[in-house]
């Protein structure tokens, strides 16, 4: 299974097929590339170069560009910052309690502060890479469906038995499925954006829509993706599967009433419902893996669509990080590399990776949700944080100092145990916790080795701890005309039961609003770093205008200050309205 999507990407690392390489333009339907195939090599062995075509669709959320590591398909951002889940990083994890870039970087200042703008560069570059996704879906889609046009015979039989055509329409599902996810952001981020489809001619401008608009477009095509998908459809490694766009789906309907006006509550609950269902089993019936830190090491493919732990299979949709096409400074080396470093850890290769940025740590509003008492906190997700103990402060009274604010170590590119749990044990020079296997009888080797320079650790996009979090909330939300209180308490304690955090009660449950703010801590402390928070104080109503929650240093102040309502909407960028040759509406306030 492994081999299979490698190919994939080996293939959209490589090729450059019908013109799918380059995205130099943020809305442009059809990239070009001087390394084109021709439509006669493309004839010839249609069953390769589909392989090589779709995986460009897949490598366009995992890498930054087709150059390795040091390249980008989008310019105006370097490599690290284009690649997709670091571009939305950005956005979605700077600008809240959660996440502080402690250097001052252009443009990521003003988000790590709530001062940007509509000429903010990283604000145009996750627009861009966001667009540059959405266009190679779209061209690959057209490929596809036009194969004629080109001599391609799709009606023949691969060497693996089944019907090029057959999987072909598969293709299409699924890169339909990836061009909603990144209209997912493109949605959540911008609001009214372009409308870019794989109906409209190559070079068209695409026509921006409303929110709304957008919005009921893009889940119509993903509710007819999930009402076509396969019955007998077999999930392999690296793909996504039909928990995966149901899961999405779920993720639109529960935004649904911020997006429109309209909420769905009735749809997130059912699309929950069948997901909670097929996934009950392990774990005490939960589906969950049985460790937290696991879902987040270097193995944690075992998880995923096609892992070997069936009954924790908690990672519904997953970027694969375990080749050398998809070595990335975005994606899950980020993750880690941004947050550990050498002046702290006397080895920060214990976490399984060559090197540290010293980049990131918390706000002392987020971390205060884990309760630390002199720097450890109860609840087992925080087992690697950096803390007292390692000597930071949980303030952040200097912004660029890294040890003012603990440091949320949660992805590592460390192996865990072959039943899902991670081998835990203490430094005894340092007598602070660590992860993977160790040496005691070794005096010079405590901890585990370094692998490499990037990280083999998947990135999971959606996890099904999200799904039952998400689905308590629909409950609560709805006033119980979709599933009951108990149901959702007990939902939400299976998270907390795993993280060893004392479950609630009907008392923290005993009205809606104060279900719903237990509700959105807890999703902050589960889902931290995973692209979700500033989605959700929006649609908590916390992250700006009336009623917000304040961290430090939100409107570049030390202790915090409150931003305009507007702001929960990032501006369109200057570079697009400019390049339009029709009128483009600027988000109100900017």
């Amino acid at each position: 299974m492994k081999s299979y999507i490698n190919r994939f990407f080996i293939g959209a690392s490589m090729l450059a097929t019908l013109g799918m390489v380059s995205c130099v333009g943020d809305l442009d339907q059809m990239p070009k590339d001087s390394r084109t195939l021709t439509a006669d090599q493309f004839a010839a062995n249609p069953q390769e170069y589909i392989g090589g075509a779709m995986g460009k669709c897949y490598a366009g959320i995992a890498i930054s560009g087709q150059g390795g590591a040091g390249g980008s398909d989008i310019s105006g951002l370097d490599n690290g910052r284009s690649c997709w889940s670091r571009a939305i990083f950005m956005l979605n994890e700077f600008t809240t309690d959660e996440c502080n870039w402690i250097w001052k970087d252009s443009g990521v200042f003003d988000l790590c502060t709530s001062t940007w703008g509509s000429n903010n560069e990283n604000i145009f570059g996750t627009y861009s890479r966001l667009y540059c996704h959405i266009a190679v879906c779209n061209d690959f889609i057209r490929l596809i469906r036009n194969a004629g046009d080109y001599g391609i015979d799709l009606n023949i039989e691969t060497t693996a038995g089944t019907n090029l055509a057959k999987d072909a329409e598969q293709f299409i599902l699924e890169a339909r499925a990836l061009r909603d996810l990144s209209y997912f952001y493109v949605i959540d981020l911008y609001g009214n954006a372009a409308y870019a489809w794989d109906d409209q001619l190559t070079g068209q401008e695409p026509p921006q829509m409303t929110r709304t608009e957008l919005y009921n477009a893009v889940v119509a095509d993903l509710e007819d993706v999930l009402a076509k998908w396969p019955s007998d459809h077999q999930v392999v490694y690296g793909r996504i599967g039909k928990d995966a766009v149901e899961a999405l789906l779920a993720k639109f309907y529960l935004n649904a009433e911020v997006w429109t006006g309209t909420p769905q509550w009735q749809k997130c609950w059912t699309a929950c419902d069948n997901i909670i269902k097929r996934h009950q089993g392990g774990n005490n019936g939960t589906g969950l893996a049985k460790d937290y830190l696991s879902v987040f090491c270097r193995n944690n493919h075992m998880f995923a669509p096609g892992g070997s732990l069936a009954d924790q299979n908690e990672i519904l949709w997953n970027i694969p990080y375990e080749f050398r096409a998809t070595e990335s400074y975005g994606g899950t080396s980020f993750l880690i590399l941004a947050a550990i470093s050498d002046q702290t850890i006397a080895q920060p290769s214990w976490y399984g990776i060559s090197g540290q940025w010293t980049c990131m740590h918390a706000r002392p509003e987020f971390s205060n949700l884990f309760t630390f008492t002199g720097g450890i906190s109860p609840d087992n997700r925080t087992y690697l944080w950096i803390t007292d103990t390692d000597g930071h402060n949980i303030g952040n009274a200097d912004f660029s100092t890294y040890s003012d604010g603990y440091v949320p170590v949660k992805f590592t590119n460390v192996n865990c145990n072959a039943d899902g749990t991670m081998p835990r044990w203490y430094d005894p020079k340092s007598g602070l916790p660590r992860v993977g296997v160790h040496d005691l009888d070794n005096p010079n080797n405590y901890g585990v080795e370094a692998v490499g320079s990037f990280a083999d650790t998947d990135y999971p996009v959606i996890r099904l701890a999200e799904i039952y979090l998400t689905a308590a909330e629909a409950a609560v939300r709805s006033n119980y005309s979709v599933g009951d209180r108990q149901t959702a308490i007990d939902y939400v304690n299976y998270i907390r039961n795993r993280a060893n955090a004392v479950p609630f009660t009907t008392s923290d449950a005993a009205s809606n609003d104060s279900f719903l703010a237990n509700i959105l801590d807890e999703r902050g402390r589960e889902l931290y770093w995973e692209n979700c928070r500033r989605t959700d104080l929006v649609r908590f109503g916390r992250f700006a205008g009336t009623n917000q929650k304040v961290w430090a240093w939100k409107n570049n102040v030390e202790t915090g200050g409150d931003i305009p309502a507007y702001m929960n909407l990032f501006p369109i960028p200057s570079q697009v309205i400019n390049s339009y040759s029709s009128e483009y509406k600027q988000n109100p306030g900017y």
